[in-house]
């Protein structure tokens, strides 16, 4: 199905009234005024929400997953950089997926702050690197990628690199670490292959209604990456970022809300059912992501379809549980699609969760000019040009998590 299918609204003035749920008012109409209060009355409760009606739950533990060092290298990236590639193993009910980390950490520093996040062409397509290895995973035809048979070839390599500034992260003193998402679960409307057929019971072949949709699995491998990071010496795992772009943003968020071990959290023009705002049907709406993405959320969420007002939460209060970490939430100018007033009126209202914590975030609801950042603990931009991650965006990247992380 095309979106063009769908009547989508790029008008401010057809923008419908709706209210806003308070995030520092509980279900039961209690006000939350304390940090404390908040940990224990309100988060709880919005977590749960997004856990069993957004995103969907993780059905239980692994029952073990172990990690293998393929490959690494002292001198990568013409000696500037040190290069790991990771095999990261998931066992349950006798059965099994790997992916790969592939890790770039700056020489001179001996356990590196890093940015970590997923790319959507595997590992090979972020860097003319030719020692980086090739997935064999199913992968999404592309004719811009040279990917056809949803396979990979050497055709590929490189053909992101301009979205992943390698130079200039190695250059701030971060690292930075990424994997092929499809490695966790392919990105189709297909629940038989991917990490959720781990988990099945006898004769299953969906999630339940509550359970864990795409966004969701890979919100889980980034917690596993994390589980690895914390057993290597060259990572400070206190000081990773975890970033996002697209629906990998949403990822992220959902990421950095459920695992506290991220020091930070980065969402790239994430729209809806990332950082924009549900109730303001601009742009993407909940139909249309979840008639053309079915397996991107878990299926309770689909009954709000049209019926975003009957939502008694909305994203702000998904950026609202990651608190008091440091969060930037990034839109463009020509991204339309992803609703960047949305974005940036989702970082506002977040912000005054970060305030019982003596944070700072966004604090007009005026957006700032394009290309004119708000670096706070709640940071905000919106630079010119399309849906997309570019060296600019990088930069403010680079500059924010200086502040909380060298």
């Amino acid at each position: 199905m095309s979106f063009a299918q769908f009547e989508t609204n790029y008008e401010e003035s057809k923008v419908p009234e709706f209210n806003l749920p308070d995030p520092l008012t509980n279900f039961a109409g209690e006000k939350i005024t304390t940090s404390a209060d908040w940990v224990k009355k309100r988060r709880p409760e919005l977590f749960e929400f997004f856990e069993n009606k957004v995103y969907g739950k993780v059905p239980n533990d692994l029952d073990s997953m172990s990690f293998k060092l393929l490959e690494e290298n002292t001198n990568a990236l013409n000696g500037k950089a040190r290069r790991k590639q990771v095999e990261v193993t998931l066992v349950k009910n006798k059965k099994s997926i790997s992916f790969t980390i592939l890790i770039y950490l700056p020489k001179d520093i001996s356990a590196a702050p890093i940015f970590m996040g997923y790319n959507f062409f595997g590992n090979h397509s972020i860097t003319t690197d030719s020692n980086v290895i090739i997935s064999d995973a199913w992968s999404m035809n592309s004719e811009a990628m040279s990917i056809n048979e949803h396979r990979f070839t050497e055709a590929s390599r490189g053909l992101r690199a301009h979205r992943w500034a390698i130079d200039k992260i190695i250059a701030g003193g971060f690292g930075l670490a990424t994997i092929y998402y499809g490695e966790i679960d392919p990105d189709k409307h297909d629940f038989t292959d991917g990490i959720h057929s781990l988990f099945y019971t006898d004769a299953q072949e969906n999630p339940e209604t509550h359970e864990w949709g795409s966004i969701a699995a890979w919100a889980f491998g980034l917690s596993r990456a994390m589980d690895y990071f914390e057993q290597d010496e060259h990572i400070n795992a206190k000081k990773v970022v975890v970033f996002g772009h697209s629906r990998l943003g949403k990822a992220s968020l959902w990421a950095g809300a459920s695992d506290e071990r991220f020091a930070g959290v980065i969402s790239n023009n994430s729209g809806c059912g990332g950082a924009a705002l549900s109730k303001r049907k601009f742009g993407e709406t909940l139909n249309v992501i979840n008639t053309s993405f079915p397996h991107w959320f878990c299926k309770n969420f689909k009954k709000y379809n049209n019926n975003e007002e009957a939502l008694p939460v909305d994203q702000h209060e998904l950026l609202a549980l990651i608190a008091p970490r440091p969060l930037y939430v990034a839109s463009a100018q020509d991204d339309q699609w992803a609703d960047p007033k949305g974005e940036f009126l989702s970082a506002y209202h977040a912000s005054k969760v970060y305030a019982l914590y003596e944070k700072k975030g966004i604090s007009s609801t005026q957006m700032p000019p394009v290309n004119s950042p708000i670096h706070k603990t709640v940071s905000y931009h919106i630079r010119t040009g399309k849906h997309d991650v570019t060296d600019y965006d990088w930069e403010q990247y680079v500059i924010w998590a200086s502040s909380f992380l060298n």
